[in-house]
This record gives C-alpha cells, sequence and structure tokens, in this order.
C-alpha cells in the first residue's frame, strides 16, 4: 500500500435511510487480496486490500441487496479479482471490466458467463496511459457483439474534446461520477450544461449520481454535490444510477463513511418513485435485464 493511501472506514455507520427492497450499489470495486490477486505492474497507484467478503459484508450492513463491481486501474486488464467475486456472489453481483487487444475472445466468453455485462473506458491520464482511440473503438465493437455496454470516466474539461467519439460508441454509455463536475462552480456552469445538453441529445447515454466524497470541496456530508446529483436524477430518472465506490480508491482528503453516503440518497432523489427507479429499477433493468 502506498504511504499516503487512506484505506476504507473500519466502521461505516448504519444509515438512517432504508433503501427499497433490491436496492443495487452500481458502482464499487474490489482489490486483492495482493497475495492472490497481484496489482497490475503499471498501476499508478498500490491500493490496501479490499476483498469480496468485505465488500460483500458492507452491502448487507448498508441495507442494500446487489452490486455492481467495477475492475479499477491498480488490477489493469487482469479482470481475475473482479470476476472471483462475481462467482462467489452468484446472481446477487454483475461486473465491469477493463479490456484492450491482449483480451481474447475466450476471456471475454468467460467473464460473459461470471456475469460481466460492460467494459470501462478511463480518460484520466493521472490513472492511466494515452490509449489511442481506435483501441476504444475496436474494443467496444467487440463488447457490443456480447451485448455488453460502455462506461466511461473522465473529467468536465474534456467532455467538449471527447464528445464525438462517445457518441459514435455503440449501443448504450454509461457515465461514471456524473462526468465529474467542477461543485465550485453552479449548476448552470457551462461545462455541466454541456454533459446535461449530452445527456438530453442521446436517449443512449446513462449517468452514475455517485463519488460526492470525491467530487466535494465543503466535504462531509457533501451537500454542495447534491445540487448537481439532484439535476440529473430530476432530468433523467430513467437514465440514472447510483453506487458507493467503495473502498474509495485513491482518496487523499478524507476516509468516507458510507452510511453518509446512503443518506444522501433522499437528498438527490426526493421521491419514492425517483428512490425506486435509481437504487432498483434501472440498474437492475441494465445489468440483469436477461
Amino acid at each position: 500500500m502506498d504511504p499516503d493511501y487512506l484505506p476504507f472506514h473500519p466502521n461505516p455507520s448504519k444509515p438512517a435511510y432504508v433503501a427499497p427492497a433490491g436496492a443495487v450499489d452500481a458502482h464499487c470495486h474490489v482489490f486483492g487480496p495482493a497475495d492472490t490477486f497481484p496489482y497490475a505492474p503499471e498501476r499508478k497507484y498500490t491500493p490496501c486490500d479490499a476483498p469480496k467478503e468485505k465488500l460483500f459484508e458492507l452491502r448487507d450492513h448498508l441495507g442494500l441487496s446487489r452490486n455492481v463491481i467495477v475492475q479499477a486501474t491498480c488490477h489493469g486488464k487482469n479482470n481475475d479479482a473482479m470476476v472471483d467475486a462475481l462467482e462467489a456472489a452468484g446472481d446477487l453481483a454483475r461486473g465491469v471490466a477493463m479490456i484492450g487487444p491482449e483480451t481474447s475472445d475466450d476471456d471475454l466468453q468467460r467473464m460473459d458467463a461470471a456475469g460481466v455485462r460492460a467494459a470501462r473506458f478511463n480518460f484520466l491520464k493521472r490513472l492511466v496511459g494515452d490509449t489511442p482511440k481506435e483501441v476504444y473503438v475496436e474494443a467496444a465493437q467487440r463488447i457490443a457483439d456480447l451485448g455488453w455496454h460502455n462506461v466511461v470516466y473522465f473529467e468536465a474539461p474534456e467532455l467538449a474534446e471527447l464528445t464525438p467519439f462517445l457518441t459514435a460508441l455503440p449501443g448504450i454509455v454509461v457515465v461514471d461520477h456524473m462526468g465529474r463536475p467542477d461543485v465550485s462552480k453552479p449548476v448552470d456552469d457551462p461545462d455541466f450544461q454541456r454533459f446535461l445538453d449530452l445527456m438530453a441529445d442521446h436517449e443512449n447515454f446513462w449517468v452514475k449520481v455517485s463519488c460526492p466524497e470525491r467530487l466535494t470541496v465543503a466535504g462531509p456530508p457533501y451537500d454542495d454535490v447534491v445540487p448537481f446529483s439532484h439535476a440529473l436524477v430530476d432530468n433523467f430518472p430513467d437514465r440514472v444510477i447510483w453506487g458507493t465506490d467503495w473502498p474509495h480508491p485513491n482518496m487523499k482528503s478524507h476516509v468516507p463513511d458510507e452510511g453518509q453516503l446512503v443518506d444522501q440518497i433522499p437528498k438527490i432523489a426526493t421521491t419514492e418513485e425517483k428512490r425506486q427507479a435509481l437504487l432498483v429499477d434501472n440498474p437492475m433493468r441494465l445489468y440483469w435485464n436477461e
């Protein structure tokens, strides 16, 4: 583990908000354990181990029912830890892989059988190298044949340059962490409005209203992020999903309390109908519609 790496919260609070039956944590990770699933040599950070048993324990503690486990860059394109967690969880989890030209057709078939339903394309240069767009295009075509969708991770200032590429991807495109808006600016800032316009103009785009702990300027309980999340839930109620981002990889400012993250949900989805869609109906339609 890097000397400045913050481990996940050892004792998260029990949330006051009770999620509806079947609620999905649609963005979380597993790391290691490193002695079984080594971290990638090309990684930009070395986390603490965060194995599947801890993730499932947290799921139950928070009153949630299912997980979507997303491959993180510390494991690179070796998806074995994520697939192992899916196989242990059975129908209670689905996965998002990272793939490349070295990923064989047999690898894709194995991941599909385990419950992988998407591939993630990461454009944060501090976390990944500068991959040619052609590599992503080839990967997107391969996963479309399996019925998978695309998950993309970028920061708000990159959106204008990325839009032609993103809108050309086949099938559903899910944007991680609200497109990383700058929450020190107002909701009507041009960068966030550009993202709202993208969502409005392209009905195949979905978004995760996740990671307030990573976007906040004010800190817990992350109320400065609520207007951005709320705008997305209100405008696109049938294309929003939510997740904890446990174990919060590469956080530098503080250790998030997942109970606090769950208690943000009624602030961003202000009716039972919207919360049911955010936590149950939408992720089930996207990941368990088989």
